[in-house]
């Protein structure tokens, strides 16, 4: 049953409200998002791209989140009309933001702020990412953002040099492949190790034989059961932590 629901919602549906783009700016750069609600009381989520910027992945996502009762704002991380197609550029802007995580932490917290001021509330948020964004989802978590739940899919777990998660005020939770080979399962067992010792809630799941990025729909890294089953425990902890 849920394989035939999760089809219906890949497929899309004519239910869901149009989403509107959204301009910003952070130190007097310009971004650009995209807001998709469904209802003032709705909960929010704050989607971040992977290394292709904010693209049709994302808003396809947030489309989906908006089906199963969430109001969603897919996050731009690299600035408006960013959208790198060419490795070495997708390389150039994640590069820079890993090497200036001061910058990538305002980046996530503005866009957060953002996202709230639009959904006309801060208290009821989850912030979830994609490869590149589940990374920086993983930033905003140690920088002490607040949220619900900080949710990473196939993202970067490497803690940088000098950061650590003793801010953090809400659950983690990882989904991952066991065949991943830009990130490795020794990454994945050392954030484990650093989210109990620090007392940090945290999940983590890996699907044996998926690889990075498992979840990008018509690559030819996508493993269907793993992206269907961290999706329904994606929408799981999405109601466990939601008001």
């Amino acid at each position: 049953m849920r394989y035939f629901l999760y089809a219906a919602l890949l497929a899309g549906s004519t239910n869901v409200l149009a989403g509107e783009d959204v301009v910003y700016e952070v130190d007097g750069k310009e971004y650009q998002g995209y807001w998709s609600k469904i209802s003032d009381s709705a909960p929010l989520v704050v989607l971040v791209h992977d290394w292709d910027g904010l693209t049709e992945y994302e808003i396809k996502r947030a489309k989906m989140l908006n089906e199963v009762g969430y109001n969603v704002f897919a996050a731009d991380l690299f600035g408006k009309g960013i959208r790198p197609t060419e490795v070495k550029d997708k390389k150039q802007h994640t590069g820079e933001l890993y090497k200036d995580r001061a910058k990538l932490q305002k980046l996530m917290a503005e866009s957060q702020l953002k996202a709230e001021m639009l959904n006309g509330s801060k208290d009821n948020t989850v912030v979830a990412g994609y490869c590149f964004g589940g990374a920086a989802v993983l930033e905003s978590a140690r920088a002490g953002n607040a949220a619900k739940a900080f949710i990473s899919f196939h993202g970067g777990l490497k803690t940088p040099q000098g950061q650590d998660y003793k801010m953090t005020k809400a659950p983690v939770v990882i989904f991952h492949g066991t065949a991943d080979k830009v990130v490795s399962m020794t990454d994945f067992a050392m954030l484990a190790d650093e989210l109990e010792s620090t007392g940090i809630k945290h999940e983590m799941i890996s699907y044996g034989g998926a690889p990075h990025a498992f979840t990008v729909l018509g690559s030819d890294r996508y493993r269907e059961e793993a992206d269907l089953k961290s999706w329904n425990r994606f929408n799981e902890v999405l109601a466990e932590v939601t008001n």
